[in-house]
């Protein structure tokens, strides 16, 4: 298992400071155990220009550990593991009868050492180096399917403004998740959350962020370093603001902000807006060649009692001749944006218009057990200028559903849907999984 010299070298250098202290076996006392177990099935049938049904199951997780504080710092780490059950009684491992987003690239399972930490915390500051999860607008988790994507990075946090939090992080690799591998190295991944070069032979692997986003051509840069201002000092607004830049690749800013009030209308009724933006442009050496995107979407919502309602608009503009030809770039997980479905995320495509409508309700006072339920429809109007069916034109929608019933603090069962059609030209499915989480 390779790792990267700079997580491994300052682990250890904070690791040697906690074992040299008299207080290391309180700090191991101290120490908490987590953990999730899950158990996931997914099944999809393809209609239209492709026929066929394909299912999989697996099983896994991670087991963490986190050392009680001593000087402030705390080490701590988790292993993640998938595991293949064969539901097909030893059919060839192919995309014609398994789904491969459970799995390791060749529809393995597969078990790794995903974080690796030292954090430290004095007053109202924060910095965690190493391996670790991250959830950011444009670099994220994406924890859809059996393990998370996952980073090896600096961040560092401080509140010493009041109101106000702010950010500074260097990414230097990830590890991409099982979801990456219902993804081919195209315009597709490059737009959906995931990049042209974060394969490999071995699933776990770190790789350079220039490489998971370009393949080879992006590798050996200085990684992705971010900074955000959080800010939410005004009753019921928030607002923050992003910068990530990709050495080498682009630079991309992130707007958003979000405001609640009641409803003068009408009695018990909450509503809420928010707006986001985002900004692409080619940076130093200008790998990827120009880039030169912009996005903008706004949702509003409302809340009565149990019931939450929602609907959203999106728009990315085109520059004809830049990479994608304006469309956002997200090759690392990163996915904010109010108009993405549960698997068509077509809202990034340049020259596209896209909305959403959603609901949800919490059904314990009806049936008395804990069970919540929501259902959203979302289209995409997509122009000649997307690079996915470079020249076509065509109206892509995607419905779907989600049941959660949480029969105890730490269980959770899931039923989710989606029925995207004409996901490209043509080319439709009904996807259905149940996903069952026990936590501790």
């Amino acid at each position: 298992m390779k790792i990267s010299r700079f997580s491994v070298a300052s682990a250890l250098m904070l690791c040697g400071a906690v074992l040299s202290a008299d207080s290391f076996e309180q700090a191991l006392k101290d120490g908490k155990y987590s953990g999730q177990l899950r158990a996931f099935y997914i099944d999809r049938t393809y209609s239209g220009t492709i026929e066929n049904n394909r299912n999989s199951l697996a099983v896994g997780g991670f087991l963490g550990y986190e050392t009680g504080s001593y000087y402030n710092i705390t080490l701590g780490g988790k292993i993640y593991s998938t595991n293949f059950i064969d539901i097909h009684d030893g059919s060839p491992r192919t995309s014609a009868s398994f789904d491969p987003s459970l799995f390791g690239g060749t529809y393995d399972g597969y078990t790794y050492l995903g974080e690796l930490y030292a954090n430290y915390k004095l007053g109202n500051t924060n910095i965690k180096v190493g391996r670790q999860k991250l959830d950011t607008p444009l670099a994220g988790a994406d924890d859809a399917r059996m393990l998370p994507n996952l980073f090896e990075a600096v961040v560092a946090s401080n509140t010493d403004i009041k109101d106000t939090t702010l950010i500074v992080a260097h990414v230097t690799k990830e590890s991409v998740g099982t979801f990456g591998n219902v993804y081919a190295q195209d315009a597709l991944a490059l737009q959906s959350g995931y990049g042209l070069g974060y394969k490999s032979a071995t699933s776990g692997a770190f790789r350079d962020m220039g490489t998971v986003a370009l393949g080879t051509a992006g590798s050996g840069t200085d990684g992705v370093t971010a900074v955000a201002a959080i800010y939410s000092g005004i009753p019921n607004l928030k607002l923050q603001a992003w910068d990530y830049y990709a050495h080498d690749i682009l630079n991309a800013v992130y707007l958003q902000a979000d405001y609640g009030w009641n409803c003068l209308l009408m009695n018990g009724v909450k509503m809420s807006g928010s707006a986001q933006y985002i900004n692409q442009s080619e940076v130093g050496n200008k790998l990827a060649g120009a880039v030169n995107s912009n996005y903008w979407g706004a949702k509003l919502g409302a809340k009565y009692s149990d019931l939450d309602i929602y609907a959203a608009y999106s728009q990315t503009s085109s520059s004809s001749g830049s990479l994608m030809n304006g469309g956002v770039v997200s090759p690392w997980g990163g996915m904010p944006a109010f108009t993405q479905g549960m698997v068509t995320r077509h809202q990034f495509f340049a020259d596209t218009d896209a909305w959403k409508v959603g609901a949800g309700y919490n059904l314990a006072s009806i049936t008395g057990l804990p069970i919540t339920a929501s259902a959203y429809h979302s289209q995409y109007d997509i122009g000649a200028l997307n690079t996915y069916k470079a020249g076509q034109t065509w109206t892509a929608k995607e419905s779907g559903f989600d049941i959660a019933y949480k029969p105890t603090k730490c269980t959770e069962l899931k039923l989710r849907a989606n029925y995207p059609r004409d996901f490209s030209p043509g080319l439709d499915w009904d996807e259905y999984r149940l996903v069952a989480n026990y936590n501790f």
